[in-house]
């Protein structure tokens, strides 16, 4: 079970970013590289860790959540503001981070059974206000962790409660299926944090598929952007934005737009766009709740034990259609799934 440094905002988009004519913008980029890189150094310089039991917490019920305030320095976890059961604290942030850490419990646990992240109850820990300008959030294979972002291109990174599922279903995904991080697989293991980060918020909300905007980190983008939305659209991979100084969203729909690169682990955060829109595709065909029968059927996929760690698109997707076929039969849950993957090019036959 190796942990990975997973982040929200992707480095091919900092690193454009980087090279802003705009001081500010560009440094602020540079120094949240220089951080993600030191974190995912050190992470690679981890002993291989020690076949683990099966999850990693104590067997106790019920979400336990531990807010911590890093005061905009880098070590972790930082001063304890706010734990399981107490009142809310003065600090909206590390509000919002207790209520996300709360929603992506509920959605697991309430819709899937699973208890916590490991399914043993592991504890939920989250620090906020982490670093100067901090323009990412991130898990590190025990935490979540939150900056606030520079606030012209990105707001505080707990606004919107997808980012907060986003990230602490990779540790979902660490405790399962254990997808590698790199070419389709590290975007299978990005895909999935989209899924169920947008089943968080869509449960949170009670959006159906259809009342669901599907966007991944709706609110997150600052007054600096003038044509953005998100940082992903599963619904229309390559839309969330189209800015002068963000860029074109780089995201394919199909494997037809498909992008061979060695950058970003070989495209982690863009080839997800493909897989994204099958899962889309999957739900809005099925409509009603998407975390009910779509998000079962990935669920199931992802916690099967039948994925190599290095899956293919085409591995999850005939993993998909064995899961939906198993629990629904022939009927059209295997069918929109089917379909699904077929519209995006991958066969899940």
């Amino acid at each position: 079970m190796t942990p990975h440094f997973c982040t929200i905002v992707p480095p091919h988009l900092l690193e454009r970013l980087a090279q802003s004519d705009d001081p500010a913008i560009a440094e602020s980029a540079r120094r949240t590289l220089v951080t993600d890189a030191a974190h995912r150094t050190a992470r690679r310089l981890l002993a291989p860790p020690a076949p683990a039991p099966e999850g990693s917490g104590t067997g106790e019920t019920g979400a336990r959540r531990t807010i911590y305030d890093a005061h905009h320095g880098t070590r972790l976890p930082g001063d304890r503001v706010r734990g399981e059961g107490e009142a809310p604290v003065d600090d909206a942030t590390a509000n919002r981070a207790y209520a996300g850490l709360g929603a992506t419990y509920d959605l697991f646990k309430n819709v899937y059974g699973r208890e916590s992240i490991d399914g043993a109850g592991l504890p939920l820990v989250a620090s906020v206000h982490y670093d100067e300008k901090y323009d990412n959030a991130f898990w590190d294979g025990e935490q979540m962790v939150f900056g606030d972002g520079d606030g012209e291109l990105f707001l505080d990174f707990t606004l919107p409660v997808d980012v907060i599922g986003h990230e602490l279903t990779h540790g979902v995904t660490q405790h399962t299926a254990n997808l590698a991080y790199y070419g389709q697989s590290g975007a299978l293991n990005e895909s999935v944090s989209d899924v169920f980060g947008t089943l968080v918020k869509q449960y949170a909300l009670g959006q159906s598929a259809e009342q669901a905007d599907w966007l991944i980190g709706a609110g997150l983008l600052g007054p600096a952007v003038d044509r953005g939305v998100a940082l992903r659209s599963m619904k229309e991979p390559g839309t969330a934005y189209d800015d002068d100084v963000l860029g074109k969203d780089p995201q394919p729909a199909t494997m037809d737009g498909y992008v061979r690169t060695h950058a970003d682990n070989g495209g982690v955060h863009i080839n997800s766009g493909i897989p994204n829109h099958a899962f889309y595709l999957a739900a809005t065909a099925l409509g009603g709740n998407a975390w009910e029968r779509a998000g079962r059927i990935w669920y199931d996929t992802v916690t099967g034990g039948t994925l190599d760690a290095e899956a293919t698109f085409k591995d999850f997707a005939a993993a998909t259609v064995a899961a939906a076929r198993a629990r629904y039969g022939e009927g059209e849950e295997l069918k929109a799934v089917t379909d699904a993957w077929a519209a995006v090019g991958v066969s899940g036959r």
